[in-house]
């Protein structure tokens, strides 16, 4: 007899289609989720294969039907990606908690989405990998305005303002 209790989960491998199943039930009667190997109908869950780059996680699943072709597929998946998707994705990760601390009202939330968007559809990966916190800190100040200038405008800003020595008379802000 198997002791069950105080079990969250059960992963079988037993070659041993009777008993796979014995335990299957078992687990049915005792709400506890069960993989049970080979038998995809008798498994409440199944493993996938992952694919990890930095935040970026993707994962295969075949539902228990073609384990080794979720392997194959993620790698193709995985060769097809950018190189420095997981960078890109951390530079939108930071942009976006630079934004939450620029625009923190309750009612913010709408407008904060729909500019991120404009930003993540104006910018590459590439684009974003490239930005450091200046640019952020630039691009954020169109912000309020609802705009999204292009990367080489951020950028021919960026230089303005590092050659601006203030001996002109104005300011650009």
């Amino acid at each position: 007899p198997l002791d069950l209790d105080n079990v969250d989960m059960v992963l079988t491998a037993v070659d041993d289609p009777e008993a796979s199943t014995q335990i299957w039930k078992l687990c049915k009667e005792r709400r506890i989720a069960a993989n049970i190997a080979d038998v995809p109908p008798e498994c409440d869950f199944y493993f996938g294969s992952t694919h990890r780059d930095g935040p970026l996680q993707i994962m295969v699943s075949t539902n228990g039907k073609g384990p080794r072709y979720a392997n194959i597929l993620r790698r193709m998946v995985a060769k097809s990606l950018p190189e420095n998707v997981g960078r890109g994705i951390e530079q939108v990760g930071k942009l976006r908690a630079k934004l939450r601390k620029t625009a923190k009202g309750k009612d913010e939330g709408p407008k904060r989405m729909s500019w991120i968007i404009k930003v993540s559809d104006a910018y590459s990966l590439d684009d974003l990998c490239g930005m450091d916190d200046r640019d952020m800190e630039l691009l954020l100040s169109f912000y309020e305005s609802d705009k999204v200038p292009r990367l080489n405008c951020l950028r021919s800003m960026r230089d303005e303002y590092d050659a601006f020595d203030g001996s002109f008379g104005f300011f650009v802000g």
